[in-house]
């Protein structure tokens, strides 16, 4: 007979035994969301109906380009969880499989051309000045 405790149960549960992980994974990403999503909004509203060489200064700025780095990282990351979770529901197969790798794909490549956006326009704001 086995014997197992409330803790050791919460353990790794499901057959990937990483379900803990991924549920609370999930659960920081959506509270840094609810953080950054009023920064970020607030950041785009003062860049609406600037010029092309003043949108360059203001993002190449460290708190602008800041917030909008932190919150495309932390969406794109939590975006990539949670298709993990609806692919796994609804897909199977090489299909699953498929979607999951295009999925993963598309959210890397969305931070790493943001990343690159807001480096260039760091690098463009030190020329223009």
């Amino acid at each position: 007979m086995r014997y197992i405790t409330p803790r050791k149960a919460a353990e790794g549960l499901g057959s990937a035994h990483e379900g803990t992980q991924h549920h609370w994974a999930m659960t920081v990403t959506a509270v840094a969301l609810l953080i950054l999503t009023p920064l970020f909004m607030i950041t785009v509203a003062r860049a609406i109906g600037l010029p092309q060489e003043l949108l360059v200064v203001y993002f190449g700025r460290p708190f602008p380009a800041l917030i909008t780095a932190l919150f495309i990282i932390v969406g794109m990351l939590h975006f990539i969880k949670g298709t993990r979770i609806m692919i796994d529901d609804y897909l199977q197969g090489g299909a699953r499989k498929a979607a999951i790798i295009a999925s993963v794909i598309f959210g890397w490549a969305v931070i790493a051309f943001a990343i690159y956006a807001l480096a260039r326009m760091g690098l463009g704001a030190i020329v223009v000045i």
